[in-house]
């Protein structure tokens, strides 16, 4: 089986080699300190393709590689970034023959996928828990809402822009939509909901007995709910698992209770949410995993 670097570029970039599903170095990632928020945001296109592939350089150590899978924000279809809300000067771009292109200007010819972050992270769950033969869901909360399924199915699947409210004024969405469930849940949606108050101190308050907050966690969490429901009526149930910064506000028996609300057909009953930790290290590995599958290499 042949080793493969996996990428993740989304809020800062970090790349390591993989093989036979684990990491085997440490991974690159660029910028190499906390000091800069979000650094990609204002990066031109060019920029951004050469510091991914400086990363994959760093990371291959001089190996023969297989594949080269990056996990990347936004809806992707064959390598094009049709639309990337957290980084839209991204948009149009077919990043995989750029990054191809980049790495071929070192002499390095490999099968480069882009795949969708949340996507990276289901696929680098079932990797490292060994269950590559199964459906794996993950919702990742943070500065948007990612919704990740493993294996990967034709379609968009922005699970974040599930219409999980039918109120017109339900429109604090990145995207401009109505009723979508990262207008509720994103931290941009918070921040405009709560011009007074940050996302942390809006869950704070709420545990000080605030009713307006109180009210909100609620929604929140039957928004998230609404939103797994939804999954669950179309694909069936099973393991939910729950990542990124704002996993640390869910209540995960709330949670079961709104969604044994909200699903009632007894074949489509016994989902269950589990929370795991947010690290670079998933999505890698998800991503390169991804790539290997691809090319044949990971059979």
């Amino acid at each position: 089986m042949s080793p493969a670097i996996g990428v993740l570029a989304a809020e800062h970039i970090a790349a390591g080699l993989v093989e036979n599903n684990r990491l085997v170095n440490a991974i690159r990632v660029f910028p190499n300190s906390d000091t800069h928020d979000n650094p990609l945001i204002e990066m031109p296109v060019d920029d951004i393709v050469q510091r991914i592939a400086e990363q994959i350089i760093s990371a291959r150590q001089e190996r023969e590689i297989s594949a080269v899978g990056l996990g990347f924000p936004g809806i992707i279809r064959d390598g094009v970034i049709e639309d990337s809300p957290n980084l839209q000067q991204m948009k149009g771009n077919n990043l995989a023959d750029s990054i191809s292109s980049a790495l071929k200007e070192i002499n390095l010819n490999v099968t480069v996928q882009i795949l969708n972050d949340a996507d990276a992270m289901a696929a680098g769950i079932a990797a490292m828990r060994g269950q590559l033969d199964r459906l794996i869901r993950v919702w990742f909360l943070g500065s948007g809402v990612g919704y990740g399924r493993y294996p990967q199915a034709p379609g968009v699947w922005e699970g974040g822009h599930m219409v999980v409210s039918l109120e017109p004024k339900e429109q604090f969405c990145r995207c401009g939509g109505q009723g979508h469930l990262e207008g509720i849940m994103g931290d941009r949606a918070m921040r405009l909901r709560f011009l007074d108050l940050e996302p942390e101190e809006v869950f704070a308050e709420a545990k000080e007995g605030d009713k307006r907050c109180r009210e909100f966690v609620k929604m929140w969490h039957r928004a998230l709910a609404a939103a797994t429901a939804t999954s669950i009526h179309l694909d069936g149930p099973g393991k939910f698992f729950i990542s990124g910064p704002h996993a640390q506000f869910v209540q995960v028996n709330l949670l079961d209770l709104y969604v044994h609300d909200m699903v009632k057909m007894s074949p489509l009953q016994g989902s269950t949410f589990e929370i795991v930790p947010t690290t670079d290290e998933l999505a890698i590995i998800g991503a390169a995993v991804s790539a290997q599958q691809l090319t044949g290499s990971n059979s």
